[in-house]
């Protein structure tokens, strides 16, 4: 299971490379909607980059509780990652 920082490492990378936000804007506050302006096909692009980690078996409205970085953090260790 990886560190809550490595996770947030990896997300913050996903962030910057996959859709240009900048590095500095990243925290774990971040409301990926109101402060990164994603959409509900963003959000399952990102999640999609950790699918790999997920249980096949995972209830989807886990996802609907994801407003910030830590939240998808919280969501990955929870779920095993």
């Amino acid at each position: 299971m990886a560190d809550k920082d490595a996770l947030f490492q990896e997300i913050r990378e996903i962030l910057v490379s996959e859709f240009d936000i900048p590095e500095d804007e990243i925290t774990l506050s971040s409301n990926l909607v109101t402060d990164f302006d994603f959409d509900s096909i963003d959000a399952a692009e990102l999640i999609v980059r950790f699918k790999d980690r997920l249980p096949a078996n995972i209830d989807a409205s886990m996802f609907r509780d994801i407003r910030t970085i830590d939240d998808l953090i919280e969501m990955l260790v929870k779920t095993g990652n």
